[in-house]
């Protein structure tokens, strides 16, 4: 199983904080931002990882992390030339994934409990995704699950009216099928290469699995969840909790 870091992206709503880095390298806590996305996939086994970001920040990216040995990973680099949604950045990784299955992390989700439980059920699942869900208080912000009994029914994309409060958090799991679908995509209307579209896709083949992450949790994309961010891996000095 190897893993995925999507690092890429202008980080416009932490403007003028981005105007001079990678928001993934702004300090989260005692550390870089990005640390704790590498951090949960080591703490859950997975040491081949692949970080994707952009072409004026990769050298900026390169120079912090190295060869990845001090976090006892072996790091490969990708250059994402074009700003295109994440699937299409995901897309960059089908080499790498050599039809293994992936670990997608969002490179500004921030957590401080190891997802490594739920990279354990989905080494069992036999095929097909698996999603990490968290309750959260403004959901139109997100793609959104729309459950029934045991199963995700459906994804939304930042909806108007939210049919539940679980948002489709950062963590993405995929058999090496996600490659197929993401090829079979066509941009949306905001002419990007939707995740949440290739989520959709495994859903509707009744292959989608999901967990509900525990402990704290927040992207850290605005200066609101940035600070957030930045008490929540205070308070744990930055360790990743088993």
């Amino acid at each position: 199983m190897r893993g995925v870091v999507l690092a890429g992206g202008k980080g416009e709503r932490l403007y003028p904080l981005t105007k001079v880095t990678n928001k993934h390298l702004l300090p989260v806590g005692k550390e870089p931002m990005i640390f704790n996305p590498i951090k949960q996939l080591a703490s859950a086994g997975v040491k081949e990882i692949l970080i994707v970001t952009s072409t004026e920040h990769m050298g900026d990216i390169v120079n912090l992390l190295g060869s990845g040995e001090q976090f006892g990973a072996d790091f490969t680099y990708k250059v994402q030339e074009t700003s295109g949604g994440i699937a299409h950045a995901l897309k960059l990784g089908e080499d790498f994934a050599n039809r293994e299955k992936i670990i997608v992390v969002l490179a500004d989700n921030i957590a401080v409990k190891s997802i490594k439980p739920y990279v354990d059920n989905f080494r069992k699942q036999k095929k097909g995704a698996r999603v990490l869900l968290k309750e959260v208080g403004d959901p139109t912000r997100y793609g959104i699950a729309a459950l029934d009994e045991q199963k995700i029914v459906e994804i939304e994309e930042k909806p108007g009216t939210p049919k539940t409060n679980f948002a489709v958090i950062g963590y993405y799991m995929y058999d090496e099928k996600v490659f197929d679908f993401i090829r079979q995509q066509k941009p949306s209307e905001r002419g990007e290469f939707e995740i949440t579209d290739v989520n959709n896709e495994y859903i509707k083949r009744g292959e989608m699995e999901y967990d509900i992450l525990e402990g704290d949790w927040t992207d850290a994309g605005t200066f609101e969840s940035l600070q957030i961010a930045n008490r929540m891996l205070l308070e744990c000095s930055n360790r990743i909790q088993e």
